[in-house]
């Protein structure tokens, strides 16, 4: 009997180092999970959350091309865990699996995006592309449109500045930060962001 104990002690073992668990959340390889995607596409609060804890999910979603700004999703995804990920790339994802729910964000409250990122390798990149005389914060998929003159200007300014460091790449961004204040343009929905103002950090 004492033997048999054992035996089924070490089997148990040897079993949980067969399925061992990942992150915060202790998930295995290949777990299947519910998550909710952010209307706000890009933003600040754009924050991956893990169903039905509502806590965020603590890696990122890969795959999900359906993608639209304005929308919430619940969507099913599987974990997956690298124990060697390429450089400066998280051991953690989730692989988009399908949409399980779709809503249209109705209200109008404004939210923070930011134009300039820093990869490493490479150091800080200005998000802004125009094609013809539209800007865009994801190369044809999200525009930014100026809400104003003053707004329209800047986004010109910080355009000229992206010119200038393609033409030489030994030049850096000339703000550290530009955070733009957004809300969805209700006449481009799904598609741009209106922007309401633009704050510089020198």
């Amino acid at each position: 009997m004492r033997k048999l104990a054992l035996f089924l002690l070490t089997l148990s073992f040897l079993s949980c180092k067969k399925d061992p668990s990942y992150g915060p959340h202790n998930l295995k390889n290949g777990q299947e999970v519910e998550l909710l995607v952010d209307h706000r596409y890009g933003a600040e609060k754009d924050i991956l959350i893990k169903l039905p804890e509502n806590v965020p999910a603590g890696a990122y979603l890969a795959g999900f091309e359906q993608r639209e700004p304005g929308f919430s999703y619940r969507v099913r995804a599987k974990f997956h865990h690298d124990d060697d990920p390429p450089q400066d790339s998280s051991s953690d994802s989730f692989e988009f699996l399908r949409i399980t729910s779709k809503e249209q964000y109705k209200g109008t409250e404004s939210f923070d995006i930011q134009l300039i990122v820093s990869y490493v390798p490479g150091g800080p990149t200005i998000r802004l592309n125009k094609t013809g005389n539209d800007y865009y914060f994801i190369p044809d998929k999200l525009q930014l449109n100026a809400a104003n003159n003053t707004v329209a200007g800047q986004l010109e300014e910080i355009w000229q500045n992206v010119k200038e460091i393609r033409a030489d790449w030994k030049l850096k961004p000339k703000w550290k930060a530009i955070k733009a204040t957004v809300t969805h343009n209700p006449q481009k929905f799904g598609k741009a962001y209106l922007v309401q103002q633009i704050q510089f950090t020198l």
